[in-house]
């Protein structure tokens, strides 16, 4: 927020009106330079205060209005910007995933226990989106970002950048985070299905662009390899989460006639959309297929039949993001924090002994 100028509207000395203040001298906000120089509030913020981050030419054009109109930042404005609004940004990928429902809940839960508010973002997955409201951050319309994307928005300001990473991995070992170890929780799923007496596996992956979905993979083959089970790369099939996806993996797995006793999904949208080409096709969960997914969303439980599946601690992750960004907010020293939480294999109906009909 920029401080609004005043002009004189005194006379001078024989009573006479004194002439308007010159242009070049009234007193400009960065949104004026912003629509003079044709970028962003923020892009201005950071031409001014971090230079080297803007492109050359666009730091040319920014500092040639700012000199013509005399800009200068004044002391209310620096005060309101080091200001705090209360309010932080959770931006999730997919607003209609209800995996995140219950994460966000678990961020509401502690904001409104220390008097935050929660700005919620959908972003599609799109870059643009999420630098627009890290543009938020930069402009001090709010005071930092939970994000559950595997990407961090860029935030130039100076220190620690006030982003906390829930439920995703972040390479960036400066952002604090909080996830689950997908790796091993995926693989204690197919080691179970193992154990039932299931060989014949199928895999239907999240988009490989996702490390958690990376990791799920990882486990799924991991677990085959400590079974000494070898890994049939034409049983898997990607997804991007939904559940019609789930049901177009399933499509083309039987169409070209692939054998399985068996399915791992990367969540649960996915298995109960494999499970509804399954039983299009005449084929019973769990009698001729056993069905596992990934999360325990709250739909889950109410499948037919209910859906076995690895359960997140979704509330916990929500709430120990935002008590992770608001220990950062009142020390912005304090180090990095990559906390790893437990998720546990909750058997339902979907899954059963492998019986010799199928796989």
């Amino acid at each position: 927020m920029s401080a609004v100028g005043s002009k004189d509207k005194g006379q001078g000395a024989k009573g006479k009106s004194t002439k308007a203040a010159p242009q070049q001298n009234r007193v400009r906000t960065v949104k004026e330079i912003a629509a003079i120089a044709k970028v962003s509030v923020a892009t201005v913020s950071r031409a001014l205060q971090r230079p080297e981050v803007v492109s050359e030419a666009t730091r040319l054009r920014i500092h040639e209005v700012v000199k013509r109109l005399g800009y200068t930042p004044n002391a209310l404005a620096r005060n309101l910007r080091t200001a705090r609004t209360r309010l932080i940004v959770a931006l999730v990928p997919d607003i209609a995933n209800p995996f995140f429902s219950e994460v966000i809940r678990g961020i509401e839960q502690v904001a409104h226990e220390t008097g935050y508010s929660v700005l919620l973002g959908e972003t599609q997955s799109s870059l643009v989106r999420e630098q627009a409201y890290a543009d938020m951050v930069a402009a001090r319309q709010a005071d930092g970002i939970i994000t559950m994307s595997h990407r961090v928005p860029t935030i130039p300001i100076d220190g620690r950048l006030p982003v906390v990473n829930a439920c995703e991995y972040v390479k960036d070992s400066q952002i604090s985070s909080v996830y689950i170890d997908n790796v091993v929780a995926a693989g204690a799923a197919v080691d179970y299905l193992v154990m039932l007496g299931h060989r014949d596996i199928a895999f239907i992956a999240g988009p490989p662009t996702s490390p958690i979905c990376v990791d799920r993979e990882r486990g799924y083959q991991l677990a085959l390899q400590r079974a000494k089970i070898r890994l049939n790369p034409a049983l898997t099939a990607v997804g991007d989460f939904s559940i019609e996806a789930g049901e177009r993996a399933i499509e083309r797995l039987l169409s070209q006639a692939r054998s399985f006793s068996a399915v791992f999904c990367s969540n649960d949208e996915m298995a109960i959309g494999a499970m509804r080409a399954l039983s299009s096709h005449g084929l019973r969960v769990p009698e001729d297929v056993s069905v596992v997914g990934f999360d325990d969303i709250r739909f889950a439980r109410y499948t037919t039949p209910s859906l076995t599946t690895v359960a997140q601690p979704k509330n916990a992750l929500g709430r120990e993001a935002m008590t992770m960004m608001i220990e950062l907010l009142n020390d912005p020293q304090v180090p990095p924090r990559k906390r790893v939480l437990s998720a546990d294999l909750v058997v339902r109906g979907s899954t059963a002994p492998r019986t010799s009909k199928r796989g």
